[in-house]
């Protein structure tokens, strides 16, 4: 087998690290053939204020469209729940672990510590957990976040682990939150390999990486947002997880003050994930999922 691909990607340190990733897992799998990446700057990446999921991706979706690349990789919490025109996910990759975690000044975090965070979900965690604390709006790429605890300006962030652990920088980690507290967002740790739905070769080529777990628990978080009608800006956590060919998905939405919870949790066949998706929508939605939603738009 031969052949030359183009691999798009966003500019950003973390994601050249996770298409490297993707690319060597190509490589080992494919020795004849031979990929070239190429980084491109969103509008996300040029955004200073809030941005939607279309912002870091629709360039890039763009491209494949025109063929002007081959294949794509996105970090799948930044993807819309809903695929492309024309195109799909063709493998998912197995998942890094899905936490996110805390890089401090100080730990355990002093009372009104000042913790940047403009994930909605993040900070509504944040103080259902601890209500003293301060949460801080904090943009930017994951070493311009890093760069600020201490002393300029905050005494924490929270992170995805799995981006420190691809950037190497797991050794500044504080703490480890459990997604028994801190649910992640649908998709958190895991990477979507894209390309266009009529290009069979290579969605053969692309499968040699897809991890069945993983596409069973992404499929079934992103399947909820998109049955809760949640952006990638909402309060949602979701989470799937697969074990002995059963699948269990869980879900939350917080109150942006912490104190209200609106959690269900579904389980099904690992061959049914948007079935199960859709058990726990009716059951969040009869608990007042969609109420709370509302509450951030």
């Amino acid at each position: 087998m031969s052949g030359s691909y183009r691999v798009g990607t966003r500019s950003s340190p973390l994601a050249r690290a996770q298409t490297d990733l993707v690319v060597r897992r190509l490589r080992s799998a494919h020795r004849g053939l031979s990929f070239e990446i190429v980084p491109m700057v969103t509008a996300g990446d040029r955004r200073a204020g809030r941005a939607s999921s279309s912002d870091f991706t629709g360039t890039i979706e763009r491209a494949l469209r025109d063929r002007r690349i081959d294949l794509a990789v996105h970090s799948t919490k930044d993807l819309p729940a809903r695929d492309g025109p024309g195109l799909g996910i063709a493998a998912y990759p197995r998942r890094a672990d899905p936490r996110d975690c805390l890089v401090a000044r100080a730990w355990p975090l002093p009372r009104g510590a000042r913790v940047g965070s403009s994930s909605a979900r993040r900070r509504a965690q944040l103080l259902r957990w601890r209500p003293d604390l301060r949460i801080v709006e904090l943009r930017g790429n994951v070493g311009t976040r890093l760069g600020r605890v201490g002393s300029r300006g905050v005494d924490a962030v929270i992170l995805a682990r799995a981006g420190l652990m691809r950037l190497h920088e797991e050794a500044r980690v504080s703490a480890r939150l459990s997604v028994r507290r801190f649910l992640p967002p649908p998709g958190q740790g895991a990477l979507a390999v894209q390309a266009r739905k009529g290009d069979r070769p290579l969605w053969k080529i692309l499968r040699a990486i897809d991890d069945p777990a993983t596409r069973a628990a992404v499929e079934a978080e992103r399947a909820l947002a998109e049955m809760l009608k949640a952006s990638c800006n909402a309060p949602l956590g979701s989470l799937g997880r697969v074990r002995d060919r059963r699948l269990s998905l869980r879900a939350e939405v917080v109150s942006p003050d912490g104190k209200r919870t609106v959690a269900a949790e579904a389980t099904g066949s690992v061959r049914s994930p948007r079935a199960v998706a859709r058990r726990l929508a009716a059951r969040m939605i009869r608990a007042g999922a969609p109420e709370l939603l509302a509450a951030y738009r």
